[in-house]
């Protein structure tokens, strides 16, 4: 087959490959050299090769040397070092199964390429063998400190909103509330990963867990120390917590293979529902009760 006599769309689809499979090689190259871990490091380089051959492959088609995407090459490597090598291949996979569709319109004209599409799904199952990264053994802490701020937090500020409707008090009161009870859920975490003699570190397990909710308290209680207007505090504070529910699950979603639409509506749902009722019983309060600040 010569690349002269293809039509333009397939001269199109086959450069573009090549170049995904010269910036993927650069990619997992990047990674692999600057991987600590040696069982990682060796699966990246073995990765790494083959897109090398995949290279090579399109290379003797069209004779053409093709440069890789250096954005592409250092975007991942930044997300993967921010986000932890696990998020930034899980990320990139999802590239790859894109990949695959182009591979497979382009099968029926090179039968070679089914090979390819081979070497990518097994690229799929070593790529889940790296998943070895501390802080996703401990997702399940993070997100019971995360949840329960967002639940708590975001349904005390709405209560105390219309209950005080004083912008200091109300930042203060959801302060204290939010740490005294960021330490109440590490100490529960601390004991409930003790009592069941889990391989989790129970004092990693309770620092995950508070550390989330103290970080989801100071996220949430941010707009009453910007704004005077209650009101428009209570709104950024639930936008906030909607922000912070889509940016975690889409983590959760990409690195463990999660359904990301129906946990984040889940949570959602449940964070804005107890807010709602916590500003309902706010306003009750302070009209059956009489309460003014």
């Amino acid at each position: 087959m010569d690349f002269k006599d293809l039509s333009d769309g397939q001269k199109e689809a086959i450069l573009t490959a090549q170049r995904n499979e010269i910036t993927e090689y650069h990619i997992y190259t990047k990674l692999s050299a600057s991987t600590r871990d040696q069982h990682n490091r060796e699966v990246l380089a073995e990765i790494a090769g083959e897109e090398l051959s995949h290279y090579k492959f399109w290379q003797r088609i069209t004779r053409q040397d093709i440069r890789p995407d250096r954005v592409k090459v250092w975007l991942y490597f930044i997300i993967s070092k921010i986000f932890g090598l696990t998020f930034g291949i899980k990320l990139m996979e999802k590239g790859e199964q894109r990949a695959e569709g182009s591979y497979a319109k382009l099968a029926d004209l090179m039968p070679e390429i089914q090979k390819i599409i081979q070497d990518e799904d097994r690229h799929e199952k070593k790529l889940v063998e790296l998943i070895d990264e501390e802080h996703l053994n401990y997702v399940g802490s993070m997100v019971l400190g995360l949840n329960d701020a967002l639940v708590e937090l975001t349904g005390t500020l709405a209560g105390l909103t219309f209950a005080l409707q004083n912008i200091g008090l109300i930042a203060l009161s959801g302060f204290i509330t939010g740490i005294a009870a960021s330490f109440s859920m590490a100490a529960s975490e601390y004991l409930s990963t003790k009592s069941q003699g889990e391989e989790q570190s129970p004092i990693k397990a309770a620092s995950y867990t508070g550390i989330a909710y103290v970080l989801t308290v100071l996220f949430l209680i941010f707009p009453y120390l910007l704004f005077e207007n209650y009101f428009i505090c209570l709104g950024l504070t639930v936008i906030n917590a909607a922000l912070v529910i889509l940016i975690f699950n889409f983590y959760i979603s990409i690195a463990k293979d999660l359904d990301f639409g129906r946990r984040f509506l889940e949570m959602v749902s449940i964070s804005l529902g107890v807010a709602a009722l916590s500003f309902l019983i706010g306003f009750l309060v302070r009209v059956f009760l009489g309460v003014e600040v």
